[in-house]
């Protein structure tokens, strides 16, 4: 029975994922009726009003998204967690499907999505990439803000740039492009710490309320303290003195710490010290931690001098 479709609803069909609205039927040289016989036939199925998959049984994800955006309209786009999903941003499927769409457009609310309306959809969509989805950089500030907190939004940022999906300076620019954002200035600051090497939450809390907020010194953030291309990379290395830190926000189990120990004795085999921090060392105890750091940094020949923070004035 497909075969016998138009040439035109064929590739339609081929385009996203065997799923067609009823608004795209003429075009496609397909009468409305037609489809409605076919479903009546048991020959296709009705996944939302108005929308139709050219086969039975349990769609597969990729008809489930383009169901989502054909059945919210011909403008509408994925967008948030679900454009986050298509991406590769996010590892999980959204429970509910996000779609965007014109802030002029009326919707009557659908079971199972989340409605978001818009003034900036051209702005926002990708021109190329389908099923129709906002641009990478978009779909992260679109969830940017609504993170609960900053480490969140760190963790995204640092996220979409480590997975080679978007870079800083992209990410900046639409930052800039948008009148209102919340955390502007964080955001900002977070992505040129993104762009110097920061790759999680725990290494931004290190660099802002260790190392900055204590006057130590910039360590060189994912680099290789051996010589040449093939060296161990160290989360943040104070090559000057020998100083290597590492940051762990995981428990360790037996084979990590095995890998650990590889690499503390491969430090100490070339006269580098390793200090080794997790969650607590960085968030709770900063300021022990800044001292430690400190002192190691100072037997090594750092002339510098540690200072005191807001937090450690407020515990004199």
């Amino acid at each position: 029975m497909t075969q016998q479709l138009p040439p035109q609803c064929l590739r339609l069909l081929r385009l996203q994922r065997g799923v067609i609205a009823s608004w795209q039927a003429e075009p496609a040289g397909l009468a409305a009726r037609r489809m409605e016989a076919l479903v009546c036939a048991e020959r296709w199925q009705r996944l939302h009003y108005g929308v139709y998959a050219s086969f039975t049984g349990k769609p597969p994800r990729g008809a489930v998204l383009w169901a989502a955006v054909l059945r919210a309209g011909p403008q509408a786009i994925l967008s948030h967690e679900t454009a986050a999903e298509v991406e590769g941003l996010l590892d999980k499927p959204s429970r509910l499907l996000h779609v965007t769409i014109p802030v002029a457009q009326r919707v009557k609310p659908i079971a199972g999505f989340a409605l978001h309306r818009s003034t900036r959809i051209l702005e926002a969509r990708d021109p190329v990439l389908l099923p129709p989805r906002t641009m990478i950089e978009e779909t992260v500030l679109d969830l940017a803000q609504g993170a609960s907190n900053i480490d969140d939004v760190m963790s995204l940022l640092a996220r979409a740039c480590q997975r080679r999906l978007t870079f800083p300076i992209l990410l900046r620019q639409r930052v800039e492009m948008r009148a209102r954002i919340r955390w502007r200035a964080e955001i900002l600051e977070a992505l040129d710490d993104v762009a110097d090497g920061v790759h999680s939450p725990l290494e931004y809390r290190y660099l802002r309320d260790v190392e900055r907020a204590h006057g130590l010194p910039t360590g060189k953030r994912q680099a290789h303290a051996s010589q040449g291309s093939h060296g161990i990379q160290r989360d943040v290395f104070y090559q000057q003195y020998g100083v290597v830190v590492e940051l762990d926000g995981k428990l360790s189990h037996a084979d990590r710490r095995l890998q650990d120990n590889r690499r503390d004795n491969a430090a100490a085999a070339r006269g580098l010290v390793t200090l080794r921090y997790g969650w607590v060392d960085v968030t709770e105890l900063a300021c022990a931690t800044a001292t430690e750091v400190g002192e190691t940094l100072s037997r090594r020949g750092w002339p510098g001098q540690l200072r005191t923070c807001r937090r450690c004035q407020a515990r004199v």
